[in-house]
């Protein structure tokens, strides 16, 4: 095991590296940019041993990465925000073919307006494309999560892609200390891909992603569904063994001082941290605070979220993402629908778009309504909880 000052894109690539990809190929984009930069430098130094395929856009990108991996090598690709729409076609053809590519996602806004900066609307619209989702809090969960999913999707039971998701900035440009294992350690971990299922070999020709009859596509995504059940309890066996072999441990989902909680935020990505420290705060002054973190939002781990979250009375769930048209935005569906039956009341709470700062002064706000409804002196909560001045007025056209 080795320190290394690392930022989460740099990462990124190093899980990547030693995950010992034999095909490369991704489009920069901010603020993704710098992964495909280095991961191109590590082929021309030697400390990866694959073909650099320079694509013209990411929907190339991750068709070139499929193809490659049917072919039996491990695959290497990266993407955010409007890359990541531009795939949207062809993350359906990885997910359905079951080919178990492993892709860093690093949070980004989608259009319009533009923005370069971070939140979660790119990946929440992939939700339902069939990939695995995990959401890292840390740049260590970066490079731990990364590994972890190379195990988790290439599982025979599982053959799902994986998308590992970090936010913008937030943690792709933030440098934090990193404990990494040695190339051998990681290799022992990892191990060699090994193809299943389909395959293209012209040996053994056989038909990939052919015209499919109305009399097998439903079997066909039942046998997706069947792979994301398996998938939650790979999931926890390879974090298990993770830990064993690494000492550092995992979650599905992390609870935080909630034995006891009354009032409690549900969380996902980096904001956590400031969510955690907001709790201790509160503890101190004798509230009954607590936080739950959603690391895996894909298989949605339901049973997990009831039972640290089955006693506390009020809740507020934490999205980055506005989840436009919706009655709450992704993670609060998920959480209400986890929830369904209990007596718990449960509020969605909509912020931190383009990267606006989920700060200890958020916290404490949110918390502070929460409060107000568990202590009977309120009724509800103001969803859109970091809204600025009058939002109607803005960039208002003036007619003649």
């Amino acid at each position: 095991m080795r320190l290394k000052m690392l930022d989460g894109n740099g990462a990124a690539v190093e899980a990547i590296r030693l995950a010992r990809p034999g095909v490369i190929a991704a489009y920069p984009i901010t603020p993704q940019s710098s992964i495909s930069e280095h991961l191109a430098d590590c082929v021309m130094n030697g400390e990866i041993n694959a073909e650099y395929v320079r694509v013209e856009s990411e929907h190339s990108a991750m068709s070139v990465c499929i193809g490659a991996q049917l072919t039996g090598v491990r695959v290497a690709t990266a993407t955010a925000s409007v890359g990541l729409a531009l795939m949207h076609e062809v993350c359906g053809v990885a997910s359905g073919c079951r080919v178990p590519i492993v892709m860093p996602v690093v949070n980004r806004s989608l259009v319009a307006p533009w923005s370069l900066w971070c939140d979660h609307q790119d990946t929440m619209a992939e939700r339902d494309t069939g990939w695995l989702q995990y959401y890292c809090g840390t740049v260590q969960e970066v490079l731990d999560l990364t590994l972890c999913a190379y195990r988790i999707s290439e599982h025979e039971e599982v053959m799902t892609p994986s998308m590992v998701c970090l936010d913008g900035f937030y943690l792709s440009h933030s440098m934090q200390k990193v404990t990494v294992p040695t190339d051998e350690e990681a290799w022992d971990f990892v191990k060699p891909y090994v193809r299943k299922n389909m395959y293209l070999d012209p040996t053994d020709v056989m038909f990939i992603n052919d015209l499919c009859p109305t009399s097998e596509y439903t079997e066909m995504r039942y046998q997706q569904k069947i792979g994301f059940e398996k998938a939650e309890e790979v999931t926890i066996q390879v974090f298990e063994e993770y830990e064993q072999r690494f000492g550092r441990r995992l979650h599905t989902v992390e609870s935080y001082h909630l034995e006891d909680a009354e009032v409690a935020v549900v969380t996902i990505g980096s904001m956590s941290g400031a969510g955690k420290y907001v709790v201790d705060q509160l503890r101190q002054k004798g509230v009954k605070a607590g936080l739950l973190r959603i690391c895996m939002f894909r298989p949605f781990p339901a049973k997990e979220v009831r039972t640290a979250l089955k006693d506390v009375k009020v809740i507020g769930v934490m999205d980055r993402s506005a989840g436009l048209g919706g009655v709450s935005a992704p993670v609060a569906e998920e959480v209400k629908a986890a929830m369904y039956g209990a007596e718990s009341r449960i509020f969605s709470f909509i912020g931190g778009l383009a990267g606006r700062d989920i700060s200890d002064v958020t916290f404490r706000g949110i918390f502070a309504e929460l409060i107000q409804v568990c202590e009977g002196k309120s009724d509800g909560v103001n969803s859109w909880y970091d809204l600025n001045g009058d939002p109607m007025s803005l960039r208002e056209v003036q007619t003649c």
